[in-house]
């Protein structure tokens, strides 16, 4: 269901695109404003990569996805541009498993390589937040219509375990934060830093800083929403006109040029 609001949300702002762009709520100069600022911000942002890891199995991610995608409240500091899948949904975007359905799906037509698809890792840990204790979640290919006949013979889907984990902690973690400040918010930027950190030494061997902004300045006639639509003006920008259809995942696909998952043959 949480996934299906989301897909609703972008729906609706995609329909909305053009609508209301001019418009901003105080105003053109306000509009001018923080298209200034958001050119300023960019020239801090991008890829910083100090060092690479090899036949990473695992990872650590030491904070959750908010529960609650944010279309449009302009002052929660939840990091609106990392925006991936919401609360323990986002453990499973960084799953070899996750990944490996797609590609099961996937029509003739549109026949995928696993190359071509995230690798992801064996598995994640992170701290489960309705018991507070670190636990290490799995990935699985299931097919339900083995226990359930009113699946579709040969019909496969991701499902993903978890269980209390035993032993240290991965070395190598994953870390977002939301980095706006009171005036980026104002005139609706985000700003947005997501880490790889050697948890053993304390070191910060990457990071990506984003930062994204709303022309229209919160604009919401018609079903509109803001961060949604804030995606399509992003640095660095998410490759493709429609941002928000690609913010699912991101973290992966920056963790990945850093920690090379193990490859399983």
């Amino acid at each position: 269901m949480r996934l299906q609001c989301r897909w609703i949300g972008l729906a609706l702002a995609m329909l909305q695109a053009g609508c209301g762009v001019a418009a901003t709520r105080d105003g053109d100069s306000a509009a001018l404003h923080a298209q200034r600022l958001f050119k300023q911000r960019c020239e801090s942002a991008g890829e910083k990569i100090k060092r690479t890891v090899d036949n990473v199995e695992g990872i650590f991610v030491l904070k959750l996805r908010p529960a609650h995608v944010n279309f449009g409240d302009q002052f929660v500091m939840d990091d609106p541009y990392g925006s991936d899948l919401p609360g323990e949904d986002y453990l499973q975007t960084f799953l070899r498993e996750f990944y490996d359905v797609r590609l099961l799906a996937a029509q003739p037509a549109q026949k995928q390589t696993r190359s071509m698809l995230p690798s992801g890792y064996s598995f994640v840990e992170a701290i489960r937040p309705t018991d507070n204790v670190r636990h290490r979640y799995t990935g699985r290919v299931e097919e339900p219509w083995l226990n359930n006949k009113h699946y579709l013979k040969g019909y496969k889907r991701f499902a993903m375990n978890s269980k209390p984990a035993a032993g240290y902690a991965p070395r190598y973690g994953v870390d977002y934060h939301d980095i706006s400040t009171a005036e980026d918010r104002k005139l609706w930027i985000a700003g947005s830093s997501l880490k790889v950190i050697d948890l053993q030494t304390g070191e910060v061997i990457a990071e990506r800083i984003g930062y994204m902004y709303d022309p229209a300045q919160g604009y919401a006639g018609g079903g509109r929403s803001p961060w949604l639509l804030a995606a399509n003006y992003a640095c660095p920008s998410f490759g493709s006109p429609h941002g928000a259809t690609f913010q699912d995942g991101q973290a992966l696909r920056f963790v990945e040029k850093v920690l090379h998952p193990i490859q399983v043959k």
